[in-house]
């Protein structure tokens, strides 16, 4: 069930990193490629009243695998965003609880 949400990004570069990045992301992670989504989320990024580029967020929400795991991800999704041309990439994890986590009303 991890979820990447990439903002800062422009779609074609998450299209383009997608395939390999997931399969990458399942030998990292140890699940399997389904419980994965990635989501493009538009955002307009403003500055002292003026819009302006802006660069590339990551937010990863999963169940922790601890730190090695989550470095391991973290490096493999920066690798692929600046490989689309971006320099700088900023990641962060939420961590989310299985007895807090529902599917079809019944949590893990």
């Amino acid at each position: 069930m991890p979820q990447l949400k990439f903002r800062g990004i422009k779609k074609e570069n998450i299209i383009n990193i997608s395939e390999q990045l997931l399969k990458d992301l399942v030998d990292i992670v140890g699940c399997p490629e389904d419980y994965f989504t990635f989501e493009h989320i538009h955002s307009d990024f403003i500055f002292k009243g003026e819009e302006v580029e802006g660069y590339p967020f990551v937010e990863m929400a999963w169940f922790d695998r601890g730190q090695e795991v989550r470095d391991k991800v973290a490096k493999a999704v920066t690798t692929y965003i600046q490989g689309e041309g971006y320099k700088d990439v900023d990641m962060f994890f939420v961590t989310l609880k299985e007895d807090s986590y529902y599917e079809n009303g019944e949590h893990f």
